[in-house]
């Protein structure tokens, strides 16, 4: 039993690999290298190449014995898929679509999927939970919204899969041998930690006029290495026969962007040097989950609070300030 990681070199994946490896689970690793990093898989087998490549998946899933797919590959930039919606669509969803085609034709039925609570725009409500609709305001989110729901229809075809829809990941591994890398990564904690580290950086906050108690957006941030665990208790799910189903991972707690500067500023010992600009387009006001559904279903919840993550991301960042490279 195989279990092949796609965009396994990125921020997440590498983590998940890593979480899988410690689980004791072969893992093969298939990466463009685009946007991730050879040196972040570490001890697992990487193959580069493209998901929409069916001859190369198609042989990986024969060559590897590949029984469990857990699938990264996307971009994920918010602002990106704004300004280049169609990069985005050919991307996350047709790219996605091939994959699937060729694993169905080899017969590969387990599938668990990096989604978003970005399909939830603004909430009505919030914690969230997966009741709740769906409302991308963004092309990243519609584009993992589609995916959803293609797989939600291939339970037909014998497919069984667990979205889980992330909320926002963030810190670096336990033994600080990887993490995020600021100079390619738009989200707000490596922004953070590179005004504080890089005197050339300007941070810019996105708005502080959203109708929230301080005025900025609040998310749930959740420390990558649970995040990376929720990959292995989803596969185990499917494996004891779980139905198709999307599940939030996150930590219950919402943050606003004025508190977790507080928080880096506690952690770092100094201001955090930043200057506020207009909203982000696809940015939506307050987003942070309710995780019943993991906890009961999955038997997964958050073991790391704020300043754990804040803690790790300024440890990863202090001393490897170009990533992986």
């Amino acid at each position: 039993m195989t279990v092949l990681v796609t965009g396994g070199a990125g921020y997440i994946g590498a983590h998940t690999v890593r979480a899988l490896s410690d689980a004791s689970r072969d893992v093969v690793v298939l990466d463009t290298l685009e946007r991730g990093n050879r040196n972040a898989v570490i001890d697992a087998k990487l193959i580069v190449g493209d998901i929409a490549d069916q001859k190369l998946v198609a042989k990986i899933c024969r060559k590897y014995k590949i029984t469990d797919v857990v699938h990264f590959a996307a971009y994920k930039a918010v602002g990106e898929s704004m300004t280049h919606p169609m990069k985005y669509w050919q991307n996350n969803v047709a790219s996605t679509i091939k994959l699937l085609e060729t694993l169905i034709s080899q017969n590969v039925y387990r599938f668990v999927f990096s989604s978003s609570a970005s399909v939830y725009g603004t909430p009505k409500s919030s914690p969230t939970t997966e009741n709740e609709s769906t409302k991308p305001e963004s092309v990243y989110a519609e584009t993992k919204l589609a995916v959803e729901n293609i797989l939600n229809s291939l339970t037909t075809a014998g497919m069984t899969s667990v979205s889980l829809r992330y909320f926002n990941a963030a810190g670096a591994s336990s033994d600080n041998k990887i993490g995020e890398d600021w100079a390619t990564s738009q989200n707000l904690i490596p922004r953070v930690m590179r005004a504080l580290l890089d005197e050339k950086f300007k941070f810019e906050v996105f708005g502080n006029d959203y109708e929230t108690p301080d005025g900025t957006c609040i998310r749930d941030y959740i420390h990558v290495e649970d995040l990376a665990i929720a990959h292995v208790k989803a596969l185990e799910y499917l494996e004891s026969g779980g139905k198709t189903m999307a599940c939030n991972i996150g930590t219950g707690d919402g943050t606003s962007v004025t508190e977790l500067l507080e928080m880096a500023e506690q952690v770092a010992k100094r201001k955090v040097p930043h200057t506020i600009g207009a909203r982000r387009d696809g940015d939506p006001v307050c987003v942070f989950a309710d995780a019943t559904l993991a906890r009961k279903v999955l038997g997964w919840r958050a073991t790391h609070d704020l300043r754990s993550i804040i803690e790790s991301a300024y440890n990863w960042h202090s001393t490897n300030p170009n990533g992986v490279r």
